[in-house]
């Protein structure tokens, strides 16, 4: 058997991040924090924006449920967000028919909890109207999108930035101004009446992906969701619409023509249908958070799981849990990122620091084994399937590693029905290399 040779990862172009920390524990212990999760669906979440950026930032844990990697979805339309550029507001601005749309999700919603179309209508139109000056309501600075407008610096109502109008190049700013959002002295009772009027509708239920679970919540899990009032405020937006009366002039001179521009003002109003962006770990991950760093924890129901009962619970979820995640467990342990490697058909992919750094390095296929390298393999490959798996992982810069777990001959199930069996295990690792004739041959005509 020939000897392996090790290649340096392939670092990635462009990164936009800076490295934090292999872990989410501090060393010494001063700022150490219990991030806390729950199963929903056979999946573990976590919903508290202070422990999704903990857990990522700091080894890359999870994925965003609604984004490719990295949690940040937001409904703002970058395109929208370009154009108004001039605009100092953290809000999200959107298109009116997104905002239609997510009215409809709504209507659909309150129309299944059995209420009649009158009074849906009534809940959405008190619910979505705008924010005018001077009727006395005003958006909650902490219910915006983590901070609202700036009154001092945000000009909602004028024109994107290079749009003139025919009556003048302050004419947009002067009659958007009625539409724009200006937070002043507003009464906050008649806020929490409107957020009162939406409780238990679109706006505070889980995303669809977590929708028909029924575990109840703890009073952890509770407590998370009040501090920021992250789910029990309505969330503000900034929605692009045309000005009222901005129609084409009956003159079709030439010149009017050119210069005739929509007016479009941006006009803040409440979410109807809030789509939460949750951090989403595969059992693996959140078992290692839970075993190896003691800085996790996952509750069903009202109380949390002991490290042997989440052993006991994924294990019937994953059949296949506890070999996957010892081989999980030993590549962390050893500096590399392992991440799922579904998309190019093994159980995990390597990353040195992390995935915004490097690109995978190998695709790991983790396997469990006795003394003598007999039993029960998950998935036996004929030389057929390992050529094509291996052609697969090559054409993608990456190496092909089987990754033996060998218990001893005398391991009982018993000692296997708790992590402590993962101490007995030793581990070999193989990797998979095409070999070519001619590249070969002249090789050993050099030596």
């Amino acid at each position: 058997m020939a000897e392996a040779v090790f290649h340096p990862p392939r670092r990635k172009r462009r990164v936009f991040e800076s490295y934090e920390a292999p872990f989410p524990v501090d060393v010494g212990g001063k700022d150490f924090r219990l991030c806390q999760a729950e199963i929903i669906n056979n999946n573990v979440i976590v919903r508290n924006p202070e422990d999704i950026e903990q857990l990522y930032n700091k080894g890359y844990f999870g994925k965003g449920i609604l984004s490719r990697s990295r949690p940040v979805f937001s409904i703002s339309d970058p395109l929208l967000v370009a154009k108004w550029r001039g605009v100092n507001t953290n809000m999200p601005i959107i298109t009116s028919q997104k905002y239609q749309r997510r009215v409809q999700w709504a209507k659909s919603v309150l129309q299944e909890q059995g209420l009649d179309d009158s009074s849906v209508t009534k809940i959405l139109e008190n619910y979505t109207k705008p924010f005018s000056r001077g009727d006395g309501a005003e958006p909650a600075g902490d219910s915006c999108t983590r901070g609202g407008p700036n009154p001092g610096n945000a000009e909602l109502g004028r024109k994107p930035a290079g749009a003139q109008s025919p009556e003048g190049q302050n004419g947009g700013s002067e009659e958007g101004g009625d539409a724009a959002v200006d937070p002043g002295s507003g009464s906050r009772d008649q806020e929490l009446g409107d957020s009162r009027e939406m409780a238990g509708e679109s706006c505070h239920r889980d995303p669809p992906v977590l929708r028909g679970c029924e575990v109840k919540q703890s009073p952890e899990q509770r407590a998370w969701q009040g501090m920021g009032s992250r789910e029990c405020a309505p969330e503000y937006v900034l929605v692009q619409e045309e000005e009222e009366g901005s129609s084409c002039p009956e003159d079709d001179s030439t010149h009017a023509q050119e210069n005739l521009v929509k007016k479009e003002v941006l006009v803040c109003r409440k979410n109807p249908f809030r789509i939460f962006e949750y951090l989403q770990l595969s059992l693996e991950e959140a078992f290692f958070l839970v075993y190896a760093l003691g800085c996790l924890s996952i509750y069903y129901g009202e109380e949390p799981l002991s490290i042997v009962k989440l052993w006991e619970v994924f294990s019937e979820v994953k059949p296949d849990f506890k070999t996957t995640y010892m081989a999980y467990h030993y590549f962390r342990g050893k500096g590399w990122v392992p991440k799922v490697g579904l998309k190019y058909g093994t159980d995990l992919l390597l990353y040195r620091k992390g995935p915004p750094f490097y690109h995978a390095s190998y695709s790991v296929i983790a396997e469990l084994v006795d003394d003598n390298f007999e039993g029960s393999l998950r998935r036996p490959l004929s030389w057929m399937s390992l050529s094509g798996l291996n052609r697969t992982t090559a054409n993608a810069s990456k190496e092909l590693m089987l990754c033996y777990l060998i218990r001893p001959s005398d391991m009982t199930a018993e000692e296997m029905s708790t992590p402590e069996c993962m101490k007995r295990i030793k581990v070999q690792e193989l990797i998979v290399t095409r070999w070519v004739s001619s590249r070969e041959r002249s090789e050993q005509d050099e030596l």
